[in-house]
């Protein structure tokens, strides 16, 4: 243990992914608490044996609460990430800060609709070499069942939002973690209740002719296959894809699992 936190520190790291800088950093999201006990971002600094905590960002609504997942880092050492709640329009939003020293500023660069664009991000943000983020919605979106976005940072300023794929509503995303990008920039991810047999899948999506192609690579059964698969996805050095369920299985208490291409 390095560190328990108290209250207004934050309290409540929920699905959250802490990731480090180049000093040895670290930095993470709790749901709840911070200085508006809405949820807060936070620096580990280590030193002296100790770790030092940082609120570096304390939510405030207007620029989302409740943030479930934990941010990402460029090599600029902004971080960005989403928020599940919160915002302009209530439905969450994704947002950057930026450090110059102690000081760090927030800032929203989009606020969900709770329509075509989705609403309720829970998953964390993955960034590629260009800069342009890419996360998911549980909800709404042209089809009613939650989305996968893009945000790309345009010359002049600003960033354009894009939806890339929109989930049924009969078969609906439920993406509650990060999603993962391949070297040829394909992105993966896991529906924790969508898919054929709705127990969860595990999808890809391969851009193509400026439009994006969804690929269910399984569709989960509740048998010794598992079901509902929460985690995040992790690839070998020959592309396998591995994962877990949280239940099902042999015994029904889940498992981990492996897809070849």
């Amino acid at each position: 243990m390095i560190f328990q936190f108290g209250y207004y520190d934050g309290f409540g790291p929920f699905y959250g992914d802490i990731v480090f800088d180049q000093g040895g950093s670290l930095y993470g999201t709790t749901r709840d608490g911070g200085a508006n006990l809405l949820g807060a971002v936070y620096k580990l600094s280590p030193g002296d044996g100790e770790w030092a905590e940082t609120v570096i960002h304390s939510f405030s609504g207007d620029d989302g609460s409740t943030p479930l997942n934990g941010p990402v880092i460029d090599v600029a050492g902004n971080l960005y990430g989403t928020t599940s709640a919160g915002g302009p329009n209530g439905w969450g939003t994704v947002y950057r800060l930026q450090g110059s020293g102690s000081t760090w500023d927030g800032s929203v660069l989009h606020s969900f609709q709770g329509g075509i664009d989705g609403m309720t991000a829970s998953s964390g943000i993955v960034l590629d070499q260009a800069g342009n983020l890419y996360g998911d919605s549980e909800a709404a979106g042209s089809a009613g069942g939650g989305t996968v976005f893009e945000l790309s940072p345009l010359s002049g300023g600003g960033w354009n939002f894009s939806t890339l794929f929109s989930f049924s509503s009969a078969a609906p995303g439920g993406c509650y973690r990060t999603l993962v990008m391949d070297s040829a920039g394909n992105l993966y991810g896991t529906s924790a209740s969508g898919g054929a047999r709705q127990r969860g899948s595990v999808f890809k999506l391969t851009s193509s002719n400026g439009g994006w192609i969804y690929t269910s690579l399984h569709d989960f059964t509740g048998g010794a296959d598992g079901a509902y698969p929460y985690g995040v996805l992790s690839f070998d050095t020959y592309d396998n894809i591995y994962g877990t369920a949280s239940a099902g299985g042999t015994y029904g208490n889940g498992v981990v699992f492996e897809i070849t291409p």
